[in-house]
């Protein structure tokens, strides 16, 4: 039977760990030639070797995707390797708890740096190369459930995945006549590397007095009542990058087991 996305080129960022990692190795396991770009180049060599012990395709690029020289690299790299880019994975992101009162202006100026700025400049990269191609392709987005409701506890962390819903409707709208589509996908709580530093921030703030918040605020809030792991997603992603997603753009795909009902 054939694999999902067979022989197709895809760039994950953020894919030295944590969701990115989760993307990366599925979509190898489903055919992909994959590209692992991470500013921590040892964590993207580290997933890329992962794939290819287990008999995928996959380089590691570092890339830092604020950077645009950075990030143009990095698809030249992909082309390099693999002859082409065919889907574009904007999934490298920040994060920070903290009170309302206390979000800076450095604080905003780096998480929407990564988060906002990061998405659009992979997206406009992304697609200069799927147009010189004149084939197509399919850009992903990495989003949140904190994109669909601003909350306190992360004010600008909400902030930034608005604007990749946005930047996400934008593209879309842009890069129809191309045939490239573009859709996100949002998260929930997920236990990866990004809860323990939110842990972290939390306590600090006087938010919360015990670590694992991942586990304690899905037993709230999740209909499914439980967390998320990398593995959770994939189903969803690797589709998204699939054929069988072809008709679908502008989307945000909500994959946070029942946080958010709208």
């Amino acid at each position: 039977m054939a694999r999902l996305v067979e022989g197709k080129s895809i760039i994950v960022t953020g894919g030295g760990g944590g969701i990115g990692e989760g993307i990366a190795r599925d979509l190898a396991a489903e055919g992909a030639r994959v590209v692992v770009a991470d500013i921590d180049l040892a964590a993207a060599e580290r997933v890329a070797a992962a794939i290819r012990k287990d008999k995928g395709e996959a380089v590691a690029v570092q890339v830092d995707v604020a950077d645009r020289a950075s990030v143009q690299v990095m698809i030249k790299e992909a082309v390099r390797a693999f002859g082409r880019l065919d889907v574009m994975f904007n999934n490298a992101g920040i994060s920070k708890a903290g009170l309302f009162m206390e979000a800076s202006e450095a604080d905003w100026a780096r998480i929407m740096g990564i988060n906002g700025l990061g998405v659009l400049i992979g997206m406009q990269e992304a697609a200069k190369q799927m147009i010189a191609q004149r084939s197509g392709g399919k850009i992903i987005n990495t989003a949140s459930i904190a994109g669909k409701v601003g909350e306190a506890i992360a004010t600008i962390y909400c902030a930034s995945k608005a604007c990749v819903i946005s930047l996400t409707q934008a593209g879309a709208e842009a890069l129809g006549e191309h045939n490239i589509t573009v859709n996100s996908f949002s998260p929930g709580f997920v236990k990866t590397q990004l809860w323990d530093g939110l842990d972290k921030d939390l306590m600090a703030s006087g938010m919360r007095n015990e670590p694992n918040a991942v586990d304690a605020l899905a037993a709230e809030r999740a209909i499914l009542r439980r967390a998320s792991t990398p593995q959770d997603l994939v189903g969803a992603t690797t589709f998204l990058a699939s054929a069988k997603s072809d008709y679908i753009t502008g989307q945000n795909l909500m994959v946070d087991g029942g946080v958010r009902l709208i």
